[in-house]
């Protein structure tokens, strides 16, 4: 019994650090990635200062070769928003893995077990930071594919009418929320080179829905038909279909989730209410049976 309430005591200590935790990452992503537009006025606002390193350094950090992860990282990035240089985030990855493991040398070396604990975790989360780039690239898509559907329903409405096509989009602009900005930078730069415009706003939003309601934009634009409009209703209904997907699996995967929270009572009724009674027992039989 000493040993499970120690048990229960460490979870207890873990389990505010744990919310703390997921509660600063979620203040991260809106801060960031979905954070409020800014006014019409701010539209043209600075590039990210990027955190340069020297030639040799990225060389050293073997992260400036054509590699797996390298085009892995380039992917998931644009996927999720981040406009940065996936050969820099490489690099700067690799050189805080390196820090830290130092670090965590250093704590266990000295036996400071808490910066052992501290500098450990954070390797681990560095080491598998592509599993929280693919979480995120997959929630940033699934909102991205339900504001393209609101778009894009909203323009089906205006077919047959005689506005031109810039004008129909900046009465589906009011709808979106997380494409806005690109979305508007794509209407502010229409006249100078449509091409250009939804070329560099499906590189911004860097997802395959993005890609495909750019083409066809593309092929309104140069012929605005029924046709054009029926390969818009069905890259529609192939969206909401994925949605569809994506709801029903995160569905099972609540199920699983809570089928494991529900048998973990079940796996502790033995150590909880059960052992004491069999330790008991056992006593007592020892006792008559000298």
């Amino acid at each position: 019994m000493a040993a499970y309430e120690r048990f229960l005591l460490s979870w207890s200590g873990w389990l505010p650090a744990f919310a703390l935790g997921f509660a600063g990452f979620a203040a991260i992503l809106r801060g960031v990635v979905f954070r409020p537009r800014r006014a019409r006025w701010k539209i043209a606002r600075k590039a990210w200062r990027s955190l340069d390193l020297p030639p040799w350094l990225v060389k050293l950090c073997r992260a400036d070769r054509d590699s797996q992860a390298l085009h892995e990282r380039k992917v998931l990035l644009a996927g999720c928003g981040f406009r940065m240089d996936p050969v820099l985030y490489l690099a700067w990855r690799r050189i805080i893995m390196c820090l830290l493991l130092v670090v965590s040398a250093l704590g266990w070396r000295l036996h400071e077990l808490e910066c052992l604990i501290a500098a450990t975790s954070a390797v681990l989360a560095a080491w598998f930071d592509g599993m929280a780039l693919h979480a995120l690239r997959r929630y940033r898509t699934d909102r991205i594919r339900r504001e393209l559907i609101a778009a894009g329903s909203q323009l089906l409405y205006y077919t047959g009418s005689r506005l031109h096509l810039h004008g129909k989009l900046m009465r589906c602009l009011p709808l979106t929320r997380i494409i806005r900005h690109e979305m508007g930078l794509m209407l502010n730069e229409w006249y100078h080179d449509p091409d250009r415009a939804l070329r560099i706003f499906q590189e911004r939003l860097g997802t395959d829905e993005a890609f495909g309601f750019s083409e066809c934009l593309r092929s309104l634009r140069l012929h605005e038909s029924e046709e054009g409009y029926d390969l818009l209703r069905e890259m529609l209904r192939e969206y909401k279909a994925k949605i569809e997907l994506a709801r029903d699996g995160r569905k099972e995967t609540a199920s699983y989730a809570l089928f494991v929270l529900a048998g973990i009572p079940v796996l502790y009724t033995f150590q909880v209410f059960l052992y004491p009674w069999v330790q008991e027992a056992a006593q007592l039989f020892d006792a008559l049976n000298p």
